[in-house]
Parts: structure tokens; C-alpha cells; sequence
């Protein structure tokens, strides 16, 4: 019970600050510099006062700050989040057209980072003076100091353009048409490299975490007791260190998700990725202001979520937390 509790009230911490969020976007969004209804009339080549005008008073644009964002906040509450100025489509449905790319480059990328950053860290870690870890060490610098977008390039000037081993861009090969398990090979090839490029920065810091964490845990008394035992070091180092040692990943994990979606973007744009980045850059530049705040909602929803599982799956790891809410 203590333990549903505190998910509960974290629900509602979260849906405080989900509010405060959507409040400071639009204010931030509708503040910035251009006129979207003279972005909507330049799609149609032009138009004069009476036509802006009608623009704005069509998408309520006339209205003061205050009155727009009262209408905003109650659509949302609703579940409508708009109609996009430049698609001319929805809001919700052009989001959900394009949130399972980025949602599946995310999940790998993440899943990449943490599975072989951490081992790294814990091999590293066993042997913390050899050259393996010295190794691991400076792959971590430069993969950390590397900007996502030059790496980015950087991989497809040598494996796509030099080295024709994997496509320039897409998530799939349109021409070829492929279905069933061809079609799932094709996205996994169009995958490789900007997952590839948006887990570099983030398999480094895992790296260097699993790394600094595992040595804290091997100077434990309890560590030193299992080895007394004579217990293999097999099983001390990956069954009874490891659990503690992947706490703070866990952590880190669940707080960099956010960041995750935000390097999305970039890589999304080298990569021409058919994903919430792509689109989100796309409003941008051509002031879809609903559009971008639906894409900043959805995102924040998912690093609520996100914290909130983490927070589930820290209790999971560590059974002391259990231990103690029930005291």
C-alpha cells in the first residue's frame, strides 16, 4: 500500500507539472518572433490585409494571450490538440503518423546505449588499471565530446557515401516495396546507423557510470564476504554487484529519456527519419505553432511516463526500498 501510495501521489505531481509545462510552451511559443498567419499566407503566394486578417481570426490568432491559451488548455483537456497550420490535418493524427519512428529509434538507441555501455563498465571495472579500461575510457571521451549531429555525418560520409554498406536516409526503401519479414529487415538496415549515432553519446556516459559504480560496489563488505566464501567471481560480480551497480544506470536512464527525444531531432533531420524530429523541425521553421506544441506535449508525456517507470523499476532492482516503505 505505501508503495501505491507514493505512485499516486507522484500522478499527481506529475499532471502539476504537466500543466505548468503546457502553460510555459505556449506562452514561449507564441511569444517568439513571426507572424503564422503571414507563414500560412505564404503558402498560398501571398495575400493582402483583409486575407491576414481572416487568417487569424479563423485560427483565433486575434484573440489576446490569455483568451488563446484558456482555449488551448480546454481542447487539450478534451484530447484535441488542434489542427496543424502547414498539413492542414489534425494535430493528434499527424503526431501519431510519425510517433512509432521515433518512438522505435528512441527505444533502441536506449537499449543499446545501456546494454553495452554497462557492460563495458562492469568489464572495465574487474580490471579498472588494464588496457581494456583505458580503452573504454577514452572511447567514452570522445564519444561524449563528439557532437550527435557531426557523428552523425561523420557515419554517413564513411558508410553510406565511401562505404555504400547502409542507406543515406529514410526508414525504409520505398522503391523496393517489400513486405512481412522483408519489409522488417529493410527498417532494421535503414536503422543501424542513426541508432548507431544517437546512442554514441549516451553509451559513453553509461560506460563511464556502470564503470565508477561497479568499483564502489567491489570495495563493499559484503563483496569481500561472498569472495571469502569462496563463491566464484563470476557469480559475485554479476549476480550480487551488478543488481546494486545498476541502480544509479537505472536512474540516469529514466532522467535522459527526455534528452534522448531532443537529440532525436537532429539525428532525425541528418537521416531524413520519418519521425517526431523531422516534424517538429519542420514546424519550426514554418511556425505551426499547434503542431509543435502538440509534438512538445507528447514528449512530455512520455518523460513523465518514463520517470514514473523508473521510479517502479528502482524499487524492482532494490528490494531495501520495498523494505523500507513498508517499515
Amino acid at each position: 500500500m505505501p508503495f501505491l501510495a507514493d505512485i499516486a501521489q507522484r500522478v499527481i505531481y506529475s499532471l502539476i507539472l504537466l500543466l505548468a509545462v503546457l502553460i510555459l510552451n505556449f506562452t514561449l511559443v507564441h511569444i517568439a518572433p513571426g507572424d503564422p498567419a503571414e507563414v500560412i499566407a505564404g503558402e498560398m503566394g501571398g495575400a493582402t490585409a483583409e486575407m491576414l486578417a481572416s487568417i487569424r481570426a479563423t485560427y483565433g490568432l486575434d484573440q489576446p494571450l490569455h483568451t488563446q491559451l484558456w482555449r488551448y488548455l480546454s481542447r487539450v483537456a478534451q484530447g484535441d490538440l488542434g489542427y496543424s497550420y502547414f498539413f492542414d490535418t489534425p494535430v493528434t493524427g499527424l503526431i501519431l503518423s510519425r510517433l512509432f519512428p521515433t518512438i522505435l529509434l528512441v527505444v533502441c538507441a536506449l537499449s543499446l546505449a545501456m546494454l553495452v555501455g554497462t557492460l563495458l563498465g562492469v568489464i572495465a571495472a574487474r580490471r579498472p588499471r588494464g588496457l581494456f579500461s583505458h580503452c573504454v575510457t577514452v572511447m567514452a571521451l570522445i564519444s561524449y565530446s563528439a557532437p550527435v549531429f557531426w557523428t552523425g555525418i561523420m557515419l554517413l560520409i564513411l558508410l553510406a557515401s565511401a562505404m555504400p554498406l547502409f542507406p543515406v536516409s529514410g526508414m525504409y526503401d520505398v522503391v523496393l516495396g517489400a513486405k512481412g519479414m522483408a519489409y522488417v529487415w529493410d527498417v532494421i538496415h535503414h536503422m543501424v546507423l542513426p541508432v548507431i549515432t544517437l546512442a554514441s553519446i549516451y553509451l559513453a556516459i553509461y560506460s563511464r557510470l556502470a564503470r565508477a559504480s561497479m568499483l564502489e560496489v567491489l570495495s563493499s563488505d559484503y563483496i569481500r564476504t561472498a569472495r571469502a566464501k569462496g563463491l566464484r567471481e563470476q557469480i559475485v560480480v554479476y549476480k550480487h554487484a551488478l543488481r546494486n551497480a545498476l541502480l544509479p544506470v537505472v536512474t540516469i536512464a529514466g532522467l535522459q529519456f527526455g534528452q534522448l527525444f531532443s537529440g532525436a531531432v537532429l539525428v532525425e533531420t541528418v537521416f531524413s527519419w520519418p519521425g517526431l524530429g523531422t516534424l517538429a523541425f519542420d514546424s519550426i521553421l514554418r511556425r505551426d505553432s499547434p503542431t509543435l506544441l502538440g509534438i512538445l506535449f507528447f514528449s512530455t508525456c512520455l518523460v513523465i511516463v518514463a520517470n514514473l517507470l523508473t521510479d517502479v523499476a528502482y524499487r524492482i532492482i532494490d528490494p531495501r526500498i520495498r523494505t523500507h516503505e513498508a517499515a
